[in-house]
């Protein structure tokens, strides 16, 4: 038992349960990203006619080295993904979108839900459209 410490106050070391849904959400977002980069560099390479092995050769890498990336395991770097941009002679574009409406930062009252999608979660063709009208 701990003496001292009120119900909201954490054992140092030790995650209490508002650390463990944040982790949560942050692995969720993650897979998101991974999926999304992942499916784009893909999608790239089969536009351009690209092979696995010919993407190794030009970021002077191993094939098995493309696999891994590819699919999906790891935290890759700004490095790793300009080093992808630079071989499939492509950009990244980003976009950071708020999930919640302006009045939800302003007013306490309830406002109306924000979209659930976000840019990353856009099918192809609404992504190619949004893509297609910026250019």
């Amino acid at each position: 038992m701990v003496f001292g410490r009120g119900r909201d106050q954490q054992i140092p070391g030790k995650p209490g349960p508002d650390h463990r849904a944040i982790e949560a959400k942050v692995d969720e977002e993650m897979h998101g990203l991974v999926t999304q980069l992942t499916n784009e560099i893909t999608f790239h390479m089969r536009e351009c006619g690209l092979s696995r092995a010919e993407l190794a050769a030009r970021m002077g890498v191993s094939p098995g080295r493309i696999s891994q990336i590819l699919g999906g395991g790891e935290n890759l770097t700004l490095r790793t993904l300009a080093a992808l941009a630079t071989a499939l002679d492509a950009r990244f574009d980003f976009e950071l979108s708020s999930l919640k409406t302006p009045d939800e930062y302003t007013s306490r009252r309830t406002a109306e839900p924000a979209p659930a999608a976000n840019h990353h979660s856009f099918p192809r063709a609404q992504h190619q459209q949004g893509a297609s009208r910026r250019h």
